[in-house]
């Protein structure tokens, strides 16, 4: 076959995009960062956008570096934003050291990206075992089959984790005490919308001691 019948891949420095689906004026957004997140998410959820529950987390070691991960959104409120996670995790690590972490979520199809900036606390055990209950069986055994980050030989060991899981467990297993939820509790929002010549629209919503948010425009 002749390599002159394929086109050459486009170089990274060459690709570009024009943001040009909406726009984001902060005399329309919410004065509550949460009103503004429902509302985007909502739309991201009636949009029907790849895993628009998904986020990155980022948090820090104790060796001052950070690191991040997908994890999925599981409910929020007035309180937070909850995901669910193993304890023992190196996230779950970084977090005891540091509770503090970033939370983002982009949703490409729409041209948005949510920050969202924290301290983090665990949920109750109460809401964990709801949680925890409501999983299917196989996701309730893979709790316990799963030393999460840990290095392991090979993938038979988490299938004979899980075959164990079962047998000890069986069709109802508790929560193991090192999964859980965490909750970050906002301090600072940024919605960012993707507009026309890289002059994207930037609103931060800052927590102020007061607890009033102050909500600020942001150059691109």
């Amino acid at each position: 076959m002749n390599s002159s019948n394929h086109s050459k891949p486009e170089s990274l420095a060459d690709l570009r995009k024009s943001y040009e689906q909406g726009e984001l004026d902060e005399a329309m957004a919410a004065n509550e960062p949460l009103s503004q997140f429902k509302q985007w998410l909502d739309h991201a959820l009636a949009s029907r956008v790849p895993e628009p529950n998904a986020m990155t987390v980022a948090t820090v070691g104790a060796d001052g570096r950070p690191s991040t991960r997908i994890v999925l959104i599981k409910s929020y409120d007035e309180r937070g934003i909850v995901w669910f996670t193993n304890y023992q995790s190196r996230k779950g690590q970084e977090l005891a050291i540091h509770p503090f972490a970033a939370l983002q979520f982009h949703w490409v199809e729409l041209e948005r990206v949510v920050r969202i900036e924290g301290r983090v606390e665990k949920v109750s055990d109460e809401e964990s075992d709801a949680y925890f209950h409501s999983r299917p069986l196989d996701s309730r055994l893979g709790a316990w089959a799963s030393p999460q980050s840990q290095v392991i030989s090979s993938r038979g060991v988490l299938v004979a984790n899980a075959a164990k899981a079962a047998v000890q467990h069986g069709l109802n297993p508790a929560r193991p005490p090192h999964w859980g939820g965490y909750r970050l509790v906002p301090e600072r929002w940024e919605f960012w919308q993707g507009r026309k010549s890289r002059l994207h629209d930037r609103l931060s919503y800052r927590l102020q001691a007061d607890g009033q948010w102050l909500k600020e425009r942001l150059a691109p």
